[in-house]
């Protein structure tokens, strides 16, 4: 059975280390194999480009064209709902980025996200746990992004309207001549969109929470009582009253301080902070309960799986949690997968083992 939303062919031109190279994906289960370096993160990465309009690694239009050439195509055919959609991505020579469905061009991008959903787990996703706020901030806002499409218009225009204020900061070096006035025009601004924000992300971490608990008990074979807690100064006082009470120090600083822009997600493992207490295998369950959670909620609001991604994650798990893994994203999920690994035997072996159909791509 075919799912309601998968990739059938995809055709690179020019892109990352392909000169040209067309791909065939007549099985819902692919399996991408080749030593590093042959391309297989790039043939993910291009069906990410088709998803999102942009590279998953968060790298400009310019890095993912191939050294020496200017430019390049992405074309793929993708079925949905027993339609078949043309996607095209297009860089062109002067830099400008153009994306058509079925021949017809955007004329805003951001219109595109969450049409055709896709979740993407890659090593160095780790960071969502270990690094810093914006990588879980960078999280949500994808996830959420793909949910709600005035959640992304309002994102778009707090960044935007920060940038200004910012600017506007970084000009009064002589802040007693700073135009309130003007000030207050921003503040409301960043407020309106702030507050959204702020909103959905608050709602949307407790439905989450259960999910994730869920998931990484099924891929651990344990329950570890993990925590997720959404940090924001917005919690004790509203985003204007903030953004007052913080103005002399902005202009001493020349920068905005307070705003979802600092927002961050607490997570915890059995009450301590998860960073400092959770092994290896702990943070790799984790990772992907949280990205297995973030399929899950893509799942219920569009009513289809999305499309899963699955870069280099053998060397991230010891068998028990891998075979765990791949029973749930093989045999209890019917969307479309695609998984790479250096070692063709065994991804084979783990892939029989699943006892489903599938198809093996070897760079």
């Amino acid at each position: 059975m075919h799912p309601l939303f998968s990739f059938s062919s995809i055709s690179l031109v020019q892109f990352k280390n392909y000169r040209e190279a067309s791909f065939a994906f007549p099985e819902r289960i692919t399996g991408i194999c080749g030593l590093n370096g042959r391309g297989k993160t790039n043939l993910l990465d291009a069906i990410h480009y088709c998803c999102f309009t942009k590279s998953y690694f968060g790298k400009s239009d310019a890095a993912a064209v191939l050294e020496g050439a200017q430019g390049f195509r992405i074309a793929a055919r993708v079925e949905q709902d027993g339609h078949t959609r043309e996607l095209a991505c297009v860089l062109r020579e002067t830099g400008r980025k153009e994306f058509l469905v079925d021949g017809e061009p955007y004329e805003r991008f951001s219109h595109h996200i969450g049409r055709f959903p896709a979740v993407f787990i890659a090593p160095d996703d780790v960071q969502i746990i270990t690094g810093a706020s914006e990588e879980r901030r960078r999280f949500l806002d994808a996830l959420l992004s793909q949910l709600d499409a005035p959640y992304l218009q309002h994102l778009m225009d707090y960044n935007k309207i920060l940038q200004q204020r910012n600017s506007y900061l970084k000009a009064q070096a002589d802040s007693r001549a700073a135009d309130a006035g003007l000030l207050d025009v921003y503040d409301a601004q960043l407020t309106v969109h702030g507050n959204y924000v702020f909103a959905q992300r608050r709602q949307f971490l407790q439905k989450l929470l259960p999910l994730v608990n869920s998931f990484y008990e099924q891929i651990a074979g344990s329950s570890e009582n993990i925590g997720l807690v959404y940090e924001s100064a917005l919690l004790q006082t509203g985003l204007a009253d903030l953004l007052r009470s913080q103005r002399n120090k902005d202009l001493l600083l020349q920068r905005t301080t307070q705003g979802i822009h600092r927002d961050d997600i607490a997570i915890t493992l059995r009450g301590q902070p998860f960073k400092t207490t959770a092994s290896q295998g702990q943070r790799k369950s984790l990772l992907f309960a949280l990205k297995l959670a973030e399929f899950e909620l893509l799942k219920e609001a569009k009513g289809f799986p999305p499309v899963l991604l699955l870069d280099d994650v053998f060397e991230k798990l010891d068998e028990q949690r891998m075979h765990n893994l791949l029973h749930w994203v093989c045999v209890r999920n019917t969307g479309q997968i695609f998984i790479t690994d250096t070692h063709r035997e065994r991804l084979e072996s783990a892939l029989l083992q699943m006892q489903q159909p599938y198809y093996v791509i070897a760079l």
